[in-house]
């Protein structure tokens, strides 16, 4: 994909998957599924819980990676690499309500804010300006298959027992 097409893939609603390297060596990075949001020439907005294994990882890490992908086809993805720009220590109230907003139907967003109001404390809010991009767009293949599938005749099955004979079979 362009990185046009990238950004505004990124900018579509798609549940992320952030990875971040182990906070010691030897220790796989953490990869855990996220809400982010995301406009186009701008910076990757998660938020997390301020104790969580995650925000003590980028902390750390000073960086991470975050994967957005189409699974249904034709499959596509974009990920994105870069390093921490802000890490604020609060949470807006705006902010959050855009990104529950995104992800769930209204209804449903409104109550899971109320339900969930204590985060506005206990989050924080960490920004990453993606430097490292790399996608991938699957819709040629997909319509190659498509193609193969419309050209290729189907034989019809002869059912069990009626196939052609095996040569090996001593028949004949």
């Amino acid at each position: 994909m362009t990185r046009s097409q990238c950004e505004r893939f990124l900018a579509a609603v798609h549940v992320g998957v952030l990875s971040v390297a182990g906070a010691e060596a030897g220790q796989a990075p953490l990869t855990v599924p996220i809400w982010y949001s995301y406009r186009p020439g701008g910076l990757i907005t998660v938020l997390t819980g301020r104790e969580s294994a995650k925000a003590r990882r980028i902390r750390a890490a000073g960086r991470f990676t975050l994967c957005a992908q189409q699974e249904e086809p034709p499959c596509r993805y974009v990920s994105v690499a870069g390093p921490v720009v802000a890490i604020e220590d609060h949470v807006d109230p705006d902010e959050r309500a855009a990104l529950a907003h995104r992800y769930l139907p209204p209804a449903t967003a409104a109550a899971y804010l109320v339900a969930t109001a204590e985060q506005l404390t206990a989050d924080i809010t960490v920004r990453m300006r993606p430097e490292r991009w790399l996608s991938a767009d699957f819709s040629v293949v997909t319509e190659q298959i498509a193609a193969l599938e419309r050209s290729t005749p189907r034989r019809p099955d002869p059912g069990p027992g009626r196939g052609p004979e095996h040569p090996a079979s001593g028949r004949g």
